[in-house]
């Protein structure tokens, strides 16, 4: 009787651990309907628009995401897009894109300009409130920042 109450002892703790191996899937799984409603978009650094000298860059720019692995820009505004020239462009519309969205929460933005420009995402996980942003293309620039869910 003794050894059983013994192994009892020592298996009983083990058993207790099941429930929570049983599911060792992540909880936080993304999809492209994670991002849906309007997304405001801030991001500095640096493009080498036709020069050798990396010259400073920023926007701020609304993204309207759909939910369906389609965006429109209803706002955008740039200050130095093409160098060193200091233009802040007006707010107006920008181009239309696509996202995808990985299971792990990263993806891709790309929008549907003439400059090909697309962005390496990450989304936080579970509601896509904030979505972290670096520019991939073009080329020429070293562009990060955030994208905050406003609606």
């Amino acid at each position: 009787m003794n050894k059983l109450m013994t192994r009892c002892a020592a298996i009983l703790p083990l058993i207790l651990c099941l429930p929570g191996l049983a599911d060792a899937r992540p909880t936080n799984r993304c999809t492209e309907d994670i991002l849906r409603g309007d997304y405001v978009f801030t991001a500095s650094g640096f493009t080498r628009a036709g020069s050798p000298a990396w010259v400073p860059k920023a926007i701020l720019e609304v993204l309207h995401f759909n939910g369906d692995g389609t965006l429109s820009t209803p706002l955008v505004t740039v200050a130095n897009p093409f160098g060193d020239s200091g233009v802040i462009t007006p707010p107006g519309p920008g181009a239309s894109g696509t996202y995808t969205i990985n299971s792990d929460c990263s993806g891709q933005v790309t929008f549907s300009d003439m400059l090909g420009v697309a962005f390496t995402i990450v989304v936080d996980p579970p509601r896509g409130d904030t979505i972290w942003m670096i520019q991939k293309n073009p080329a020429n620039n070293v562009f990060q920042g955030k994208a905050q869910r406003v609606q």
